[in-house]
């Protein structure tokens, strides 16, 4: 058995687990930051709509700052993958990673999603020089009046190439030779929307420069791009906590609350592997409110929803315990 007991683990080092880790740092609460160095921030070539970089920010920088800034304050983040979670009937939870034994009064899950990639040649690096896209919210201003292909099989890949029409006329559904699983009335959507739709398999990628010049179709015919989106869904990283029997949703990610509390006591979740919209604002934003309401739960604190008022604050106000409500200024 570990001979101690973290406050928190948590899992993940992308946007929500960094961002977990300054605020509980800063808490002063002792916990570890367990990484695999898979966080889907690392692939973003530049992100435009990170709120405070107007030029722009390499994923694998923002990572960097962040990792920086939480260390600044004693946070500890070790390279490594939890192979296994457990949860001890007296509340503590048991990590494994490699050969060691982790036990933590609350586990952060921060693992993320990773995404279903098309079967297209040297998808890596199409997607490290920003070819291969996945997010139209994250960087669909970017290929204003540009050709698009939209990657995919169903009502995903049409709903993707008619929110790329915000931003170009220019926009063709390619379903790689997979069935294209679209109803008569969608076909017809996509033709009123201008959306040309392409089944044929893809024999090659031709990349010159910064654009896909062309796909050279199994029939022979060509198609040139300038960016290409994936609408292939993604899979979220949540197989730790089904062995806890964790509420997951029929995507697979964990169910929380308002306070990102998970269907397990003392299990929290942040970030893409919690149903909502996947940006790196809303993980940090999650991240922010799951550190506080751990710190809050470890002090003995009530959280909001249990307190008379109901309130989500966490502001001195609102906890507290030195006066009553009246007495307040």
């Amino acid at each position: 058995m570990p001979e101690s007991v973290l406050d928190c683990l948590v899992i993940g080092g992308g946007p929500a687990g960094l961002t977990a880790a300054i605020y509980l740092a800063r808490f002063r609460r002792r916990f570890q930051v367990v990484d695999a160095g898979r966080s889907r921030a690392a692939l973003i070539p530049t992100s435009h709509n990170h709120a405070g970089f107007p030029e722009g920010i390499h994923g694998r920088t923002l990572l960097g700052r962040m990792t920086e800034q939480a260390r600044r304050y004693g946070a500890h983040i070790v390279h490594g993958s939890v192979t296994h979670l457990e949860h001890r009937p007296d509340g503590v939870f048991i990590a494994t990673v490699g050969s060691k034994r982790i036990a933590a009064r609350t586990v952060l899950l921060a693992t993320g999603v990773v995404d279903r990639e098309p079967a297209l040649p040297n998808v890596p690096d199409a997607i490290q020089r920003g070819l291969v896209r996945h997010c139209g919210i994250c960087d669909g201003y970017e290929v204003l009046g540009k050709r698009v292909a939209v990657i995919g099989h169903s009502s995903s890949g049409l709903h993707e190439a008619l929110f790329l029409r915000t931003y170009t006329f220019d926009v063709t559904l390619l379903s790689l030779g997979c069935p294209l699983t679209l109803s008569e009335q969608e076909r017809r959507q996509a033709a009123e929307a201008g959306i040309g739709v392409v089944e044929e398999p893809v024999a090659r990628v031709v990349i010159d420069g910064d654009h896909v010049r062309a796909l050279s179709m199994r029939d022979g015919n060509h198609q040139s791009f300038d960016a290409l989106y994936s609408a292939l869904g993604s899979d979220a990283r949540s197989d730790l906590v089904r062995g806890l029997g964790t509420d997951l949703d029929d995507k697979g990610c964990v169910v929380t609350d308002a306070h990102q509390r998970s269907s397990t006591d003392g299990l929290f979740a942040a970030g893409d592997v919690v149903r909502s919209l996947d940006q790196i604002s809303v993980a940090m934003g999650q991240a922010a409110i799951a550190a506080t309401a751990i710190h809050n739960r470890l002090r003995g604190v009530p959280s909001p929803d249990e307190a008379p008022d109901g309130t989500l604050s966490f502001s001195p106000q609102d906890l507290c315990t030195c006066c009553t409500p009246s007495e307040v200024r």
